[in-house]
């Protein structure tokens, strides 16, 4: 009956475990927790860092029951899918129909009402974030009414509610926009701290799509950077054997033994750090473009990220460098760096600005709120928005000035669940009781 997080840094007992197979079945339990005065919490695969999905001492619904495409419109070009269907299923059916979204983030653990409602996001392209590639979807919210939401149906809650924060309702479906399957060329390569913000905005210009990792206490980095092919033909995969010594055993077995090893002595950690990004070497390979945009991650860690704007990146990267060098912290994790063109979605982290992301790591086993804690106040004092599904320590009294419409969210939740059939203590602190 317990319930707790990827990360290990949350847990709850809910009241009760239910997986729905159906909307009407949604509808029943949450109007029977509103009935109740409890809650409820269509919590997903628990990839969130924070408590956004906990069911506390509620009702916890399971996805599994809730998974699977619906339709698919060739000629709109859109895809609709149950939204309990994790985002590697749903990439998968996307290849099989010779179809791909546009842009994703890292990691496809998620489900797809987890990703979107957290504001899941990639880097570059036209569309960064998974809720700004929303077409439409399908709410049940606190008082058990059935919303299909899209631009012409109920248009004021799909515009608000594409990042929703599982405060507005349960997603039942989802409908992207999506387009035809394309493939990605990645070129990894190694640079030295001033190489890299020497030529980072070429590169962001360039390439469709780039992200970066600077291994703290050093002055080297790994760049990405994804470019479209022109043919599915001109796809060449790394060769297996390279596949598995990079991505299974040095990303995974080897960096999870060594960085659990040095939370026993940090103090070897800036050689270590060193002497890992010594090793790193380019490579180039091309492949379906979600098998390109994201990796198995099995090291379990912990994550904090901050979306800044795009100018003021670079400078505020050098700032909590600054910090961390003058501190006496020893941090095994890289700090991954990508950029997001603006959005429409008001409670996106990219929306109505172009951003440059920075996701600060622990393993699960260091402590992670004095390197948190460090470089938190750099981020926020350079208008920094917390991702939602990451550790931040922000209230809605300090994320209401970051977001222009945050005030209409609040209002619309008041209307949508106004007996707070959804909230958990996560959602009372950064949207208010």
């Amino acid at each position: 009956m317990g319930w707790s997080n990827w990360s290990g840094l949350e847990h709850a007992t809910p009241s009760r475990v239910v997986t729905p197979t159906s909307v009407d079945e949604v509808v029943a339990e949450v109007v029977a927790a509103r009935t109740g005065g409890t809650t409820l919490k269509a919590a997903g695969t628990g990839h969130s860092f924070t408590a956004i999905a906990s069911p506390g001492h509620g009702v916890h619904l399971l996805p599994g029951g809730m998974t699977g495409i619906l339709a698919v419109d060739r000629e709109a070009l859109t895809v609709t899918a149950r939204a309990g269907m994790q985002l590697k299923a749903f990439n998968a059916a996307l290849e099989h129909l010779g179809l791909s979204l546009h842009n994703m983030g890292d990691i496809a653990e998620q489900t797809l009402s987890g990703a979107v409602s957290t504001g899941t996001h990639g880097t570059g392209g036209v569309a960064s974030g998974l809720a700004a590639q929303l077409a439409g979807f399908t709410l049940v919210t606190g008082t058990g009414e059935v919303l299909p939401c899209s631009a012409t149906e109920n248009p004021e809650v799909f515009e608000l509610g594409r990042v929703g924060l599982g405060a507005l309702g349960v997603l039942v479906d989802v409908t992207f926009r999506v387009e035809p399957l394309f493939a990605l060329e990645a070129t990894e390569q190694p640079m030295s701290w001033t190489e890299f913000h020497g030529s980072f905005d070429a590169m962001a210009q360039q390439a469709n799509h780039v992200d970066a990792y600077w291994f703290p206490h050093t002055d080297r980095l790994l760049t990405k950077q994804n470019s479209r092919l022109a043919s599915l033909d001109e796809i060449e995969p790394l060769p297996r054997a390279r596949a598995w010594f990079d991505d299974d055993f040095l990303q995974n077995t080897a960096f999870g033994a060594l960085t659990a090893a040095a939370n026993l002595a940090p103090g070897v950690i800036p050689r270590m750090n060193r002497m890992n990004a010594s090793l790193l070497s380019a490579r180039t390979y091309s492949d379906i473009s979600h098998r390109v945009f994201t990796t198995e991650r099995r090291v379990v860690f912990r994550e904090m990220e901050y979306a800044v704007p795009r100018a003021d990146g670079l400078e505020v990267l050098r700032e909590c460098r600054r910090v961390i060098d003058a501190s006496d912290l020893r941090i095994s994790f890289p700090v991954e760096l990508r950029v997001a063109p603006a959005d429409d979605v008001p409670l996106s982290t990219a929306s109505e600005r172009d951003s440059f992301y920075l996701a600060f790591h622990t393993h699960k086993a260091a402590e992670h709120r004095a390197y948190f804690g460090l470089v938190e106040p750099i981020l926020k004092a350079a208008d920094g928005r917390p991702h939602w599904g990451k550790v931040h320590t922000r209230s809605a009294a300090d994320l209401a000035p970051a977001y222009p419409r945050f005030g209409e969210f609040v209002a619309l939740r008041d209307r949508l669940d106004p007996d707070r059939v959804f909230a958990n203590d996560y959602l009372r602190r950064v949207l208010g009781a």
